[in-house]
């Protein structure tokens, strides 16, 4: 992964599974009772861990996988089924278990929950995001390692910014064009997470590949 058009697809498949327009009701709702100054800090808040977690996945994923003893292959077949789940959820405009199960709503709803948690974890840099991330930085030594980094910035700018403005956009929007939103990046990933399934059971069973 070295070319322009590889690292512009890295761009749109983290936006795609990090899906600011799901995030955007969640965090209107959980800051409804703030005022303006606390909900920016939780915005600033959320968003610096969702990249944190994901800078480090893309630093350090590779060298925890063979820590554990698993092959890349395994990992771009499981982590493209974990995204094609949560393209199946987005499709239907959920957020679905594979973001946040019910537990972890109900705790963020009764204010049992900062909100970073689980808002930035699991919801937003949750398995998805961090199983793109560590396939994105296969092999690719520390200067892509950065370039990713960079990406990452950049999609986490995006996100800082849609937090900020979550509760005009939303009322702009409505709901029904948010789960419009979500529904489009749902079927974009939904195509990139079979790619991905494809390509990691090639590598597992290369006969498949005549």
């Amino acid at each position: 992964m070295s070319t322009l058009q590889e690292y512009l697809r890295f761009l749109v498949t983290l936006t795609a599974v990090l899906d600011p327009f799901l995030a955007i009701p969640i965090f209107v709702g959980v800051t409804a009772s703030l005022d303006e100054r606390s909900r920016r800090r939780l915005a600033e808040a959320v968003t610096l861990t969702v990249f944190l977690v994901l800078a480090g996945a893309a630093l350090f994923g590779e060298a925890l996988l063979r820590l554990v003893g698993a092959s890349l292959q395994a990992f771009q077949v499981g982590g493209g089924l974990v995204l094609l789940l949560m393209a199946l959820a987005m499709l239907s405009a959920k957020v679905g278990e594979m973001r946040q199960t019910r537990a972890e709503a109900a705790e963020l709803e009764a204010g049992e929950r900062s909100g970073v948690v689980p808002l930035a974890v699991p919801l937003l840099a949750g398995p998805g995001a961090i199983g793109t991330t560590i396939i994105a930085a296969q092999a690719g030594g520390i200067a892509h390692a950065l370039v990713l980094v960079a990406c990452i910035g950049l999609v986490s700018l995006v996100l800082w910014w849609m937090l900020r403005l979550a509760h005009a956009v939303g009322a702009r929007m409505g709901m029904t064009g948010l789960n419009v939103a979500t529904r489009l990046l749902g079927l974009v990933l939904a195509a990139i997470a079979i790619e991905t399934m494809a390509v990691g059971l090639k590598r597992l069973f290369p006969g498949l590949a005549g």
